[in-house]
């Protein structure tokens, strides 16, 4: 008899209805919100940007006004110190330009470095709420050996600028910080690099360096994660 019992409750479980969510809940959930921050995107090296066009596209989609997607361009050889302080400039005026008292600042690769110089050491926490680094050379990275740019010696494990940046606390509290990597990216390495402590670090799937800026996957996690 408690055979029999276990097994209807068994498959009143494995056979009962799946519930969906209400329909649009998940929309709702990832849409802009009036009065949403602004996402000012920054490039890595060798980059410019229009390397967000993929995901910028995506943004407006999803209800993100155009005046509130500033793909950034600077000179990529430069320091990321100076490239910190001229992204400083960008960020005040995008809040200027919005009304917004937050930025949401995107990264890839090398722009994940000026822009926590930014936010860790020139004040920008303040004016950050989310930040992102996908693919980013937080603790530096083997690739940059053989590049001589300022920028690229900056990238390499154990620089002067890496060491700066990573000493205490790596996410300082005012800004959420959260970083994506992939295992089959050959730009990065190691693959720990990217990860930061007190960040939200996710594995993506096996993508190149240049495709996570365009994943559709990586995009809707980025997208969720800069509208809580």
């Amino acid at each position: 008899m408690k055979k029999n019992l276990l097994a209807v409750a068994v498959a009143s479980v494995l056979f009962a209805p799946i519930t969906a969510a209400p329909a649009g809940a998940a929309a709702q959930a990832s849409a802009y919100a009036p009065g949403g921050d602004p996402v000012l995107f920054v490039h890595g090296y060798s980059s410019s940007g229009s390397y967000w066009n993929t995901m910028a596209d995506r943004f407006r989609a999803d209800g993100w006004p155009s005046t509130h997607l500033r793909q950034w361009s600077y000179d990529w050889r430069q320091s990321n110190a100076t490239t910190a302080r001229e992204l400083a400039a960008e960020v005040d005026r995008l809040l200027e330009a919005t009304g917004a008292a937050k930025v949401d600042i995107v990264t890839h690769s090398m722009g994940g470095l000026s822009s926590r110089h930014y936010t860790k050491t020139l004040g920008g926490s303040g004016k950050t709420d989310a930040w992102v680094s996908l693919g980013g050379p937080n603790h530096g990275t083997d690739a940059a050996n053989s590049c001589y740019d300022t920028s690229c010696g900056e990238m390499r494990i154990g620089s002067s600028f890496l060491a700066a940046l990573n000493s205490g606390d790596e996410t300082p509290d005012g800004t959420r910080h959260a970083t994506w990597w992939s295992p089959c990216d050959t730009f990065i390495n190691p693959d720990s690099s990217v990860s930061l402590s007190g960040a939200t670090n996710t594995r993506t799937a096996c993508l190149g360096h240049s495709a996570l800026g365009s994943d559709p996957v990586v995009y809707g996690q980025v997208r969720d994660f800069v509208n809580r």
